[in-house]
């Protein structure tokens, strides 16, 4: 694999391009903004979404969607997961040939609360699929700091010649064959993070926020296993690992989401003047459909969809979480 196409010019998309380039592949990003396009190629740098680091001149990118897979070797899929399921269906008429898709996106589809992986197999039935996640912060990555990733995919052919094209030293990615349970880690982690963020803008200790990060990991494992997944992948890099660095970094925009909420801001006012998502947002609503069409309880995302979307008060859903009976841990 030499040709790596990004798909997705946020943050994420700009690091995983810098990945790919230190590796050795050639690199084109696709960018719906025209304004970062033009910064990409005539100035190095992300300005809007990634400011302050520079990129590699071989790093280019363009707004045609179509120029931007041609001959690509692999395509990596990062635009927000509410919007995968319209560029899948631009993108499918468009590779020649069947590169591996490898979805980096991280979320579920808020009107069919399908993941990521379904949604691509709806979409295009024959890709063969890889899903990438992990522990990531995309400006360390682009710095080039030490991370570990997995990388999922459905034949074991494809897990080596991505793990080849896109590993390095500084970016180590270790395959695996459950995207499902990859996937919903990735996903739920972000709502998890929310919560972890309001215990910290209410005051309520490291304590608390440690008992939300445990129980909401059982929330996470119950979800994975009525999707057939391995709940061993829950312990890995793209489980445990993803959701200890979302839930403990005020550099995670879902935590800070929370935070902001926690000491009384609004969300409103919480996202003003940002340029990027809080996946959790989206994801809250969605993921507590598929839960409970599963008979999935999920008492602290259900927690986090009331304050986002149901107009509940934070000091009152609280109170009714720390109010709920006990029980045995298992």
């Amino acid at each position: 694999m030499q040709r790596i196409a990004v798909i997705g010019a946020g943050a994420w998309g700009t690091a995983l391009a810098t990945v790919a380039q230190r590796a050795g592949c050639d690199v084109l990003i696709h960018a719906h903004e025209a304004e970062t396009v033009a910064a990409i190629n005539s100035h190095h740098e992300n300005k809007t979404f990634l400011p302050g680091v520079p990129l590699e001149h071989s790093i280019t990118a363009t707004d045609d969607l179509a120029h931007a897979v041609d001959g690509a070797d692999a395509i990596l899929m990062v635009t927000p997961a509410q919007f995968m399921r319209a560029t899948l269906t631009a993108l499918a008429p468009s590779p020649k040939s069947k590169p591996p898709l490898v979805i980096c996106s991280k979320g579920i589809e808020l009107d069919t609360g399908k993941l990521m992986s379904e949604v691509a197999e709806e979409v295009a039935p024959n890709a063969d699929l890889a899903i990438l996640s992990g522990p990531t912060f995309a400006a360390e990555v682009a710095r080039g700091l030490p991370t570990a990733v997995t990388l999922a995919c459905t034949t074991a052919s494809t897990a080596s010649a991505l793990a080849a094209a896109l590993g390095t030293p500084s970016f180590r990615p270790y395959t695996a064959t459950d995207l499902v349970g990859v996937e919903v880690g990735g996903a739920i982690k972000n709502v998890i993070a929310i919560a972890c963020g309001i215990v910290e803008g209410r005051g309520l200790g490291e304590n608390a926020r440690a008992a939300v990060i445990a129980r909401g990991l059982a929330e996470i494992t119950r979800f994975a296993a009525e999707l057939d997944a391995d709940p061993r992948t829950l312990m890995g890099l793209s489980g445990l690992g993803d959701l200890t660095l979302t839930c403990t970094s005020s550099a995670s925009r879902n935590y800070s989401l929370g935070a902001a909420l926690g000491s009384g801001t609004t969300y409103t006012e919480a996202m003003t003047g940002k340029n990027s998502v809080a996946e959790g947002v989206t994801t809250a609503p969605a993921l507590l459909t598929r839960a409970q069409a599963l008979g999935v309880e999920m008492p602290i995302c259900a927690a986090v969809r009331a304050i986002l979307h149901d107009g509940a008060g934070v000091a009152d859903t609280i109170s009714e979480i720390l109010a709920r009976p006990l029980r045995a841990e298992d």
